[in-house]
């Protein structure tokens, strides 16, 4: 069934632009047109947008949303291991992300515990952060 491009941005439950930029993208491919130029989409690009969509949630990037889509679409030789190298490499990224978010997390609240809260010179989230900006330079 063909569908404009606002009924496909419906039916995958995001914004017209978002398509657009998809599109852009090359993340979706080139459209069929209708004869007064009207972009014509199918059932299959629907479910490539909520496939990006759901690449998207888990933290993919474009650019690997890019090779995932490639492997489940085009790519008659990929295998689950082609997935799954590249969804052992997110995982490796977002675990390394936690350790420095839960690094800033201590050295904030350990600003915030020692913290006076009384005039700024004493203050231990300025003089912290001060001690942080010498130790990077």
């Amino acid at each position: 069934m063909a569908m404009t491009v606002g009924e496909l941005a419906k039916r995958a439950g995001i914004n017209l632009e978002t398509v657009r930029f998809y599109e852009k993208q090359k993340l979706l491919p080139e459209p069929e047109r209708t004869g007064g130029g009207h972009r014509l989409y199918t059932d299959a690009d629907v479910e490539r947008l909520r496939f990006i969509q759901s690449a998207k949630a888990v933290g993919f990037t474009l650019k690997e949303i890019r090779v995932l889509a490639r492997l489940r679409e085009e790519d008659a030789g990929a295998s689950c291991e082609d997935a799954m190298e590249l969804a052992r490499r997110k995982l490796a990224e977002i675990e390394d992300k936690l350790k420095q978010m839960q690094s800033i997390r201590r050295m904030l609240a350990g600003f915030i515990a020692a913290c006076p809260e009384k005039d700024l010179g004493h203050c231990q989230v300025m003089q912290g952060l001060e001690k942080v900006a010498a130790k990077d330079t």
